[in-house]
C-alpha cells in the first residue's frame, strides 16, 4: 500500500465544504476528527457497517447537501447490502470513501475474509453507484479529487491505504450526548441561514 490514511484525510480536508455533512467510522473518524474538528461532523462508530446507511438517510433528509461517507472495509463487509439502496435511492449528493486497508484495524488488525481479492469499487458498480474507481497512490488520488466531486453522486472511491500516524481513539467524545447535539445544532443552523 502506498499511501497513508492521514495524508489522504488532509488532501480531503480543503474539498470538504463548511456545510458538507462527514460521516465518519472508526479509524477514519479517529483520524478525522483531530485533523478536522467541525460541528458537522457525524460520528457513527458505534454502529458497525452503518455508515452508508446512516449516510443515505442524511443525503435523503438534506438535499441541498453533499454528504461524505469514510467508511472502513470491515465495516462495509457487514452491511453490503447498503451500497444496493443508496444506488436505488437516486441520492446525487452522496460521496463514498472506502478505506480499503484490508485489516479491522480498531479492533487489532485482524485480516478481513477474502482480504486479498475483495473488489469493493466492483461491488460498488455492480450494485449501481453512479461512478466507482479504486485509488492506491496519493498522487492519484489528489489528481481524481474535483472531478469526483464534480460529478453526481453516488460515488464510490476506495482507496488502498494504509495506517498513518496514531491518532487517540477518544471513544468518550463519539459517544457523548455533547458530540449529537453539536451535530444537531449545526444541521439546524445552517438549515436556517
Amino acid at each position: 500500500m502506498s499511501f497513508k490514511r492521514d495524508d489522504a484525510l488532509r488532501v480531503l480536508i480543503p474539498h470538504v465544504a463548511e456545510t458538507d455533512i462527514v460521516v465518519a467510522v472508526y479509524q477514519s473518524c479517529f483520524d478525522w476528527l483531530v485533523l478536522n474538528p467541525r460541528d458537522l461532523n457525524y460520528v457513527a462508530v458505534g454502529a458497525m457497517g452503518q455508515a452508508s446507511s446512516h449516510g443515505l438517510g442524511l443525503a435523503l433528509a438534506n438535499p441541498e447537501r453533499r454528504v461524505i461517507v469514510l467508511d472502513g472495509d470491515g465495516s462495509l463487509l457487514m452491511n453490503l447490502g447498503s451500497l444496493v439502496t443508496v444506488a436505488n435511492a437516486g441520492v446525487t449528493n452522496f460521496y463514498h470513501f472506502l478505506s480499503a486497508n484490508r485489516v479491522y484495524e480498531v479492533n487489532g488488525a485482524h485480516p478481513l475474509p477474502g482480504a486479498e481479492t475483495v473488489d469493493f469499487a466492483g461491488i460498488a458498480a455492480a450494485a449501481g453507484y453512479v461512478g466507482s474507481r479504486s485509488i492506491s497512490t496519493l498522487e492519484g488520488f489528489s489528481g481524481q479529487l474535483p472531478e469526483i466531486f464534480a460529478q453526481p453522486g453516488p460515488q464510490f472511491t476506495g482507496l488502498e491505504w494504509s495506517a498513518g500516524e496514531d491518532y487517540p481513539r477518544d471513544y468518550h467524545y463519539i459517544h457523548s450526548a455533547e458530540a449529537r447535539s453539536r451535530f444537531r445544532q449545526a444541521l439546524a443552523r445552517q438549515s436556517t441561514d
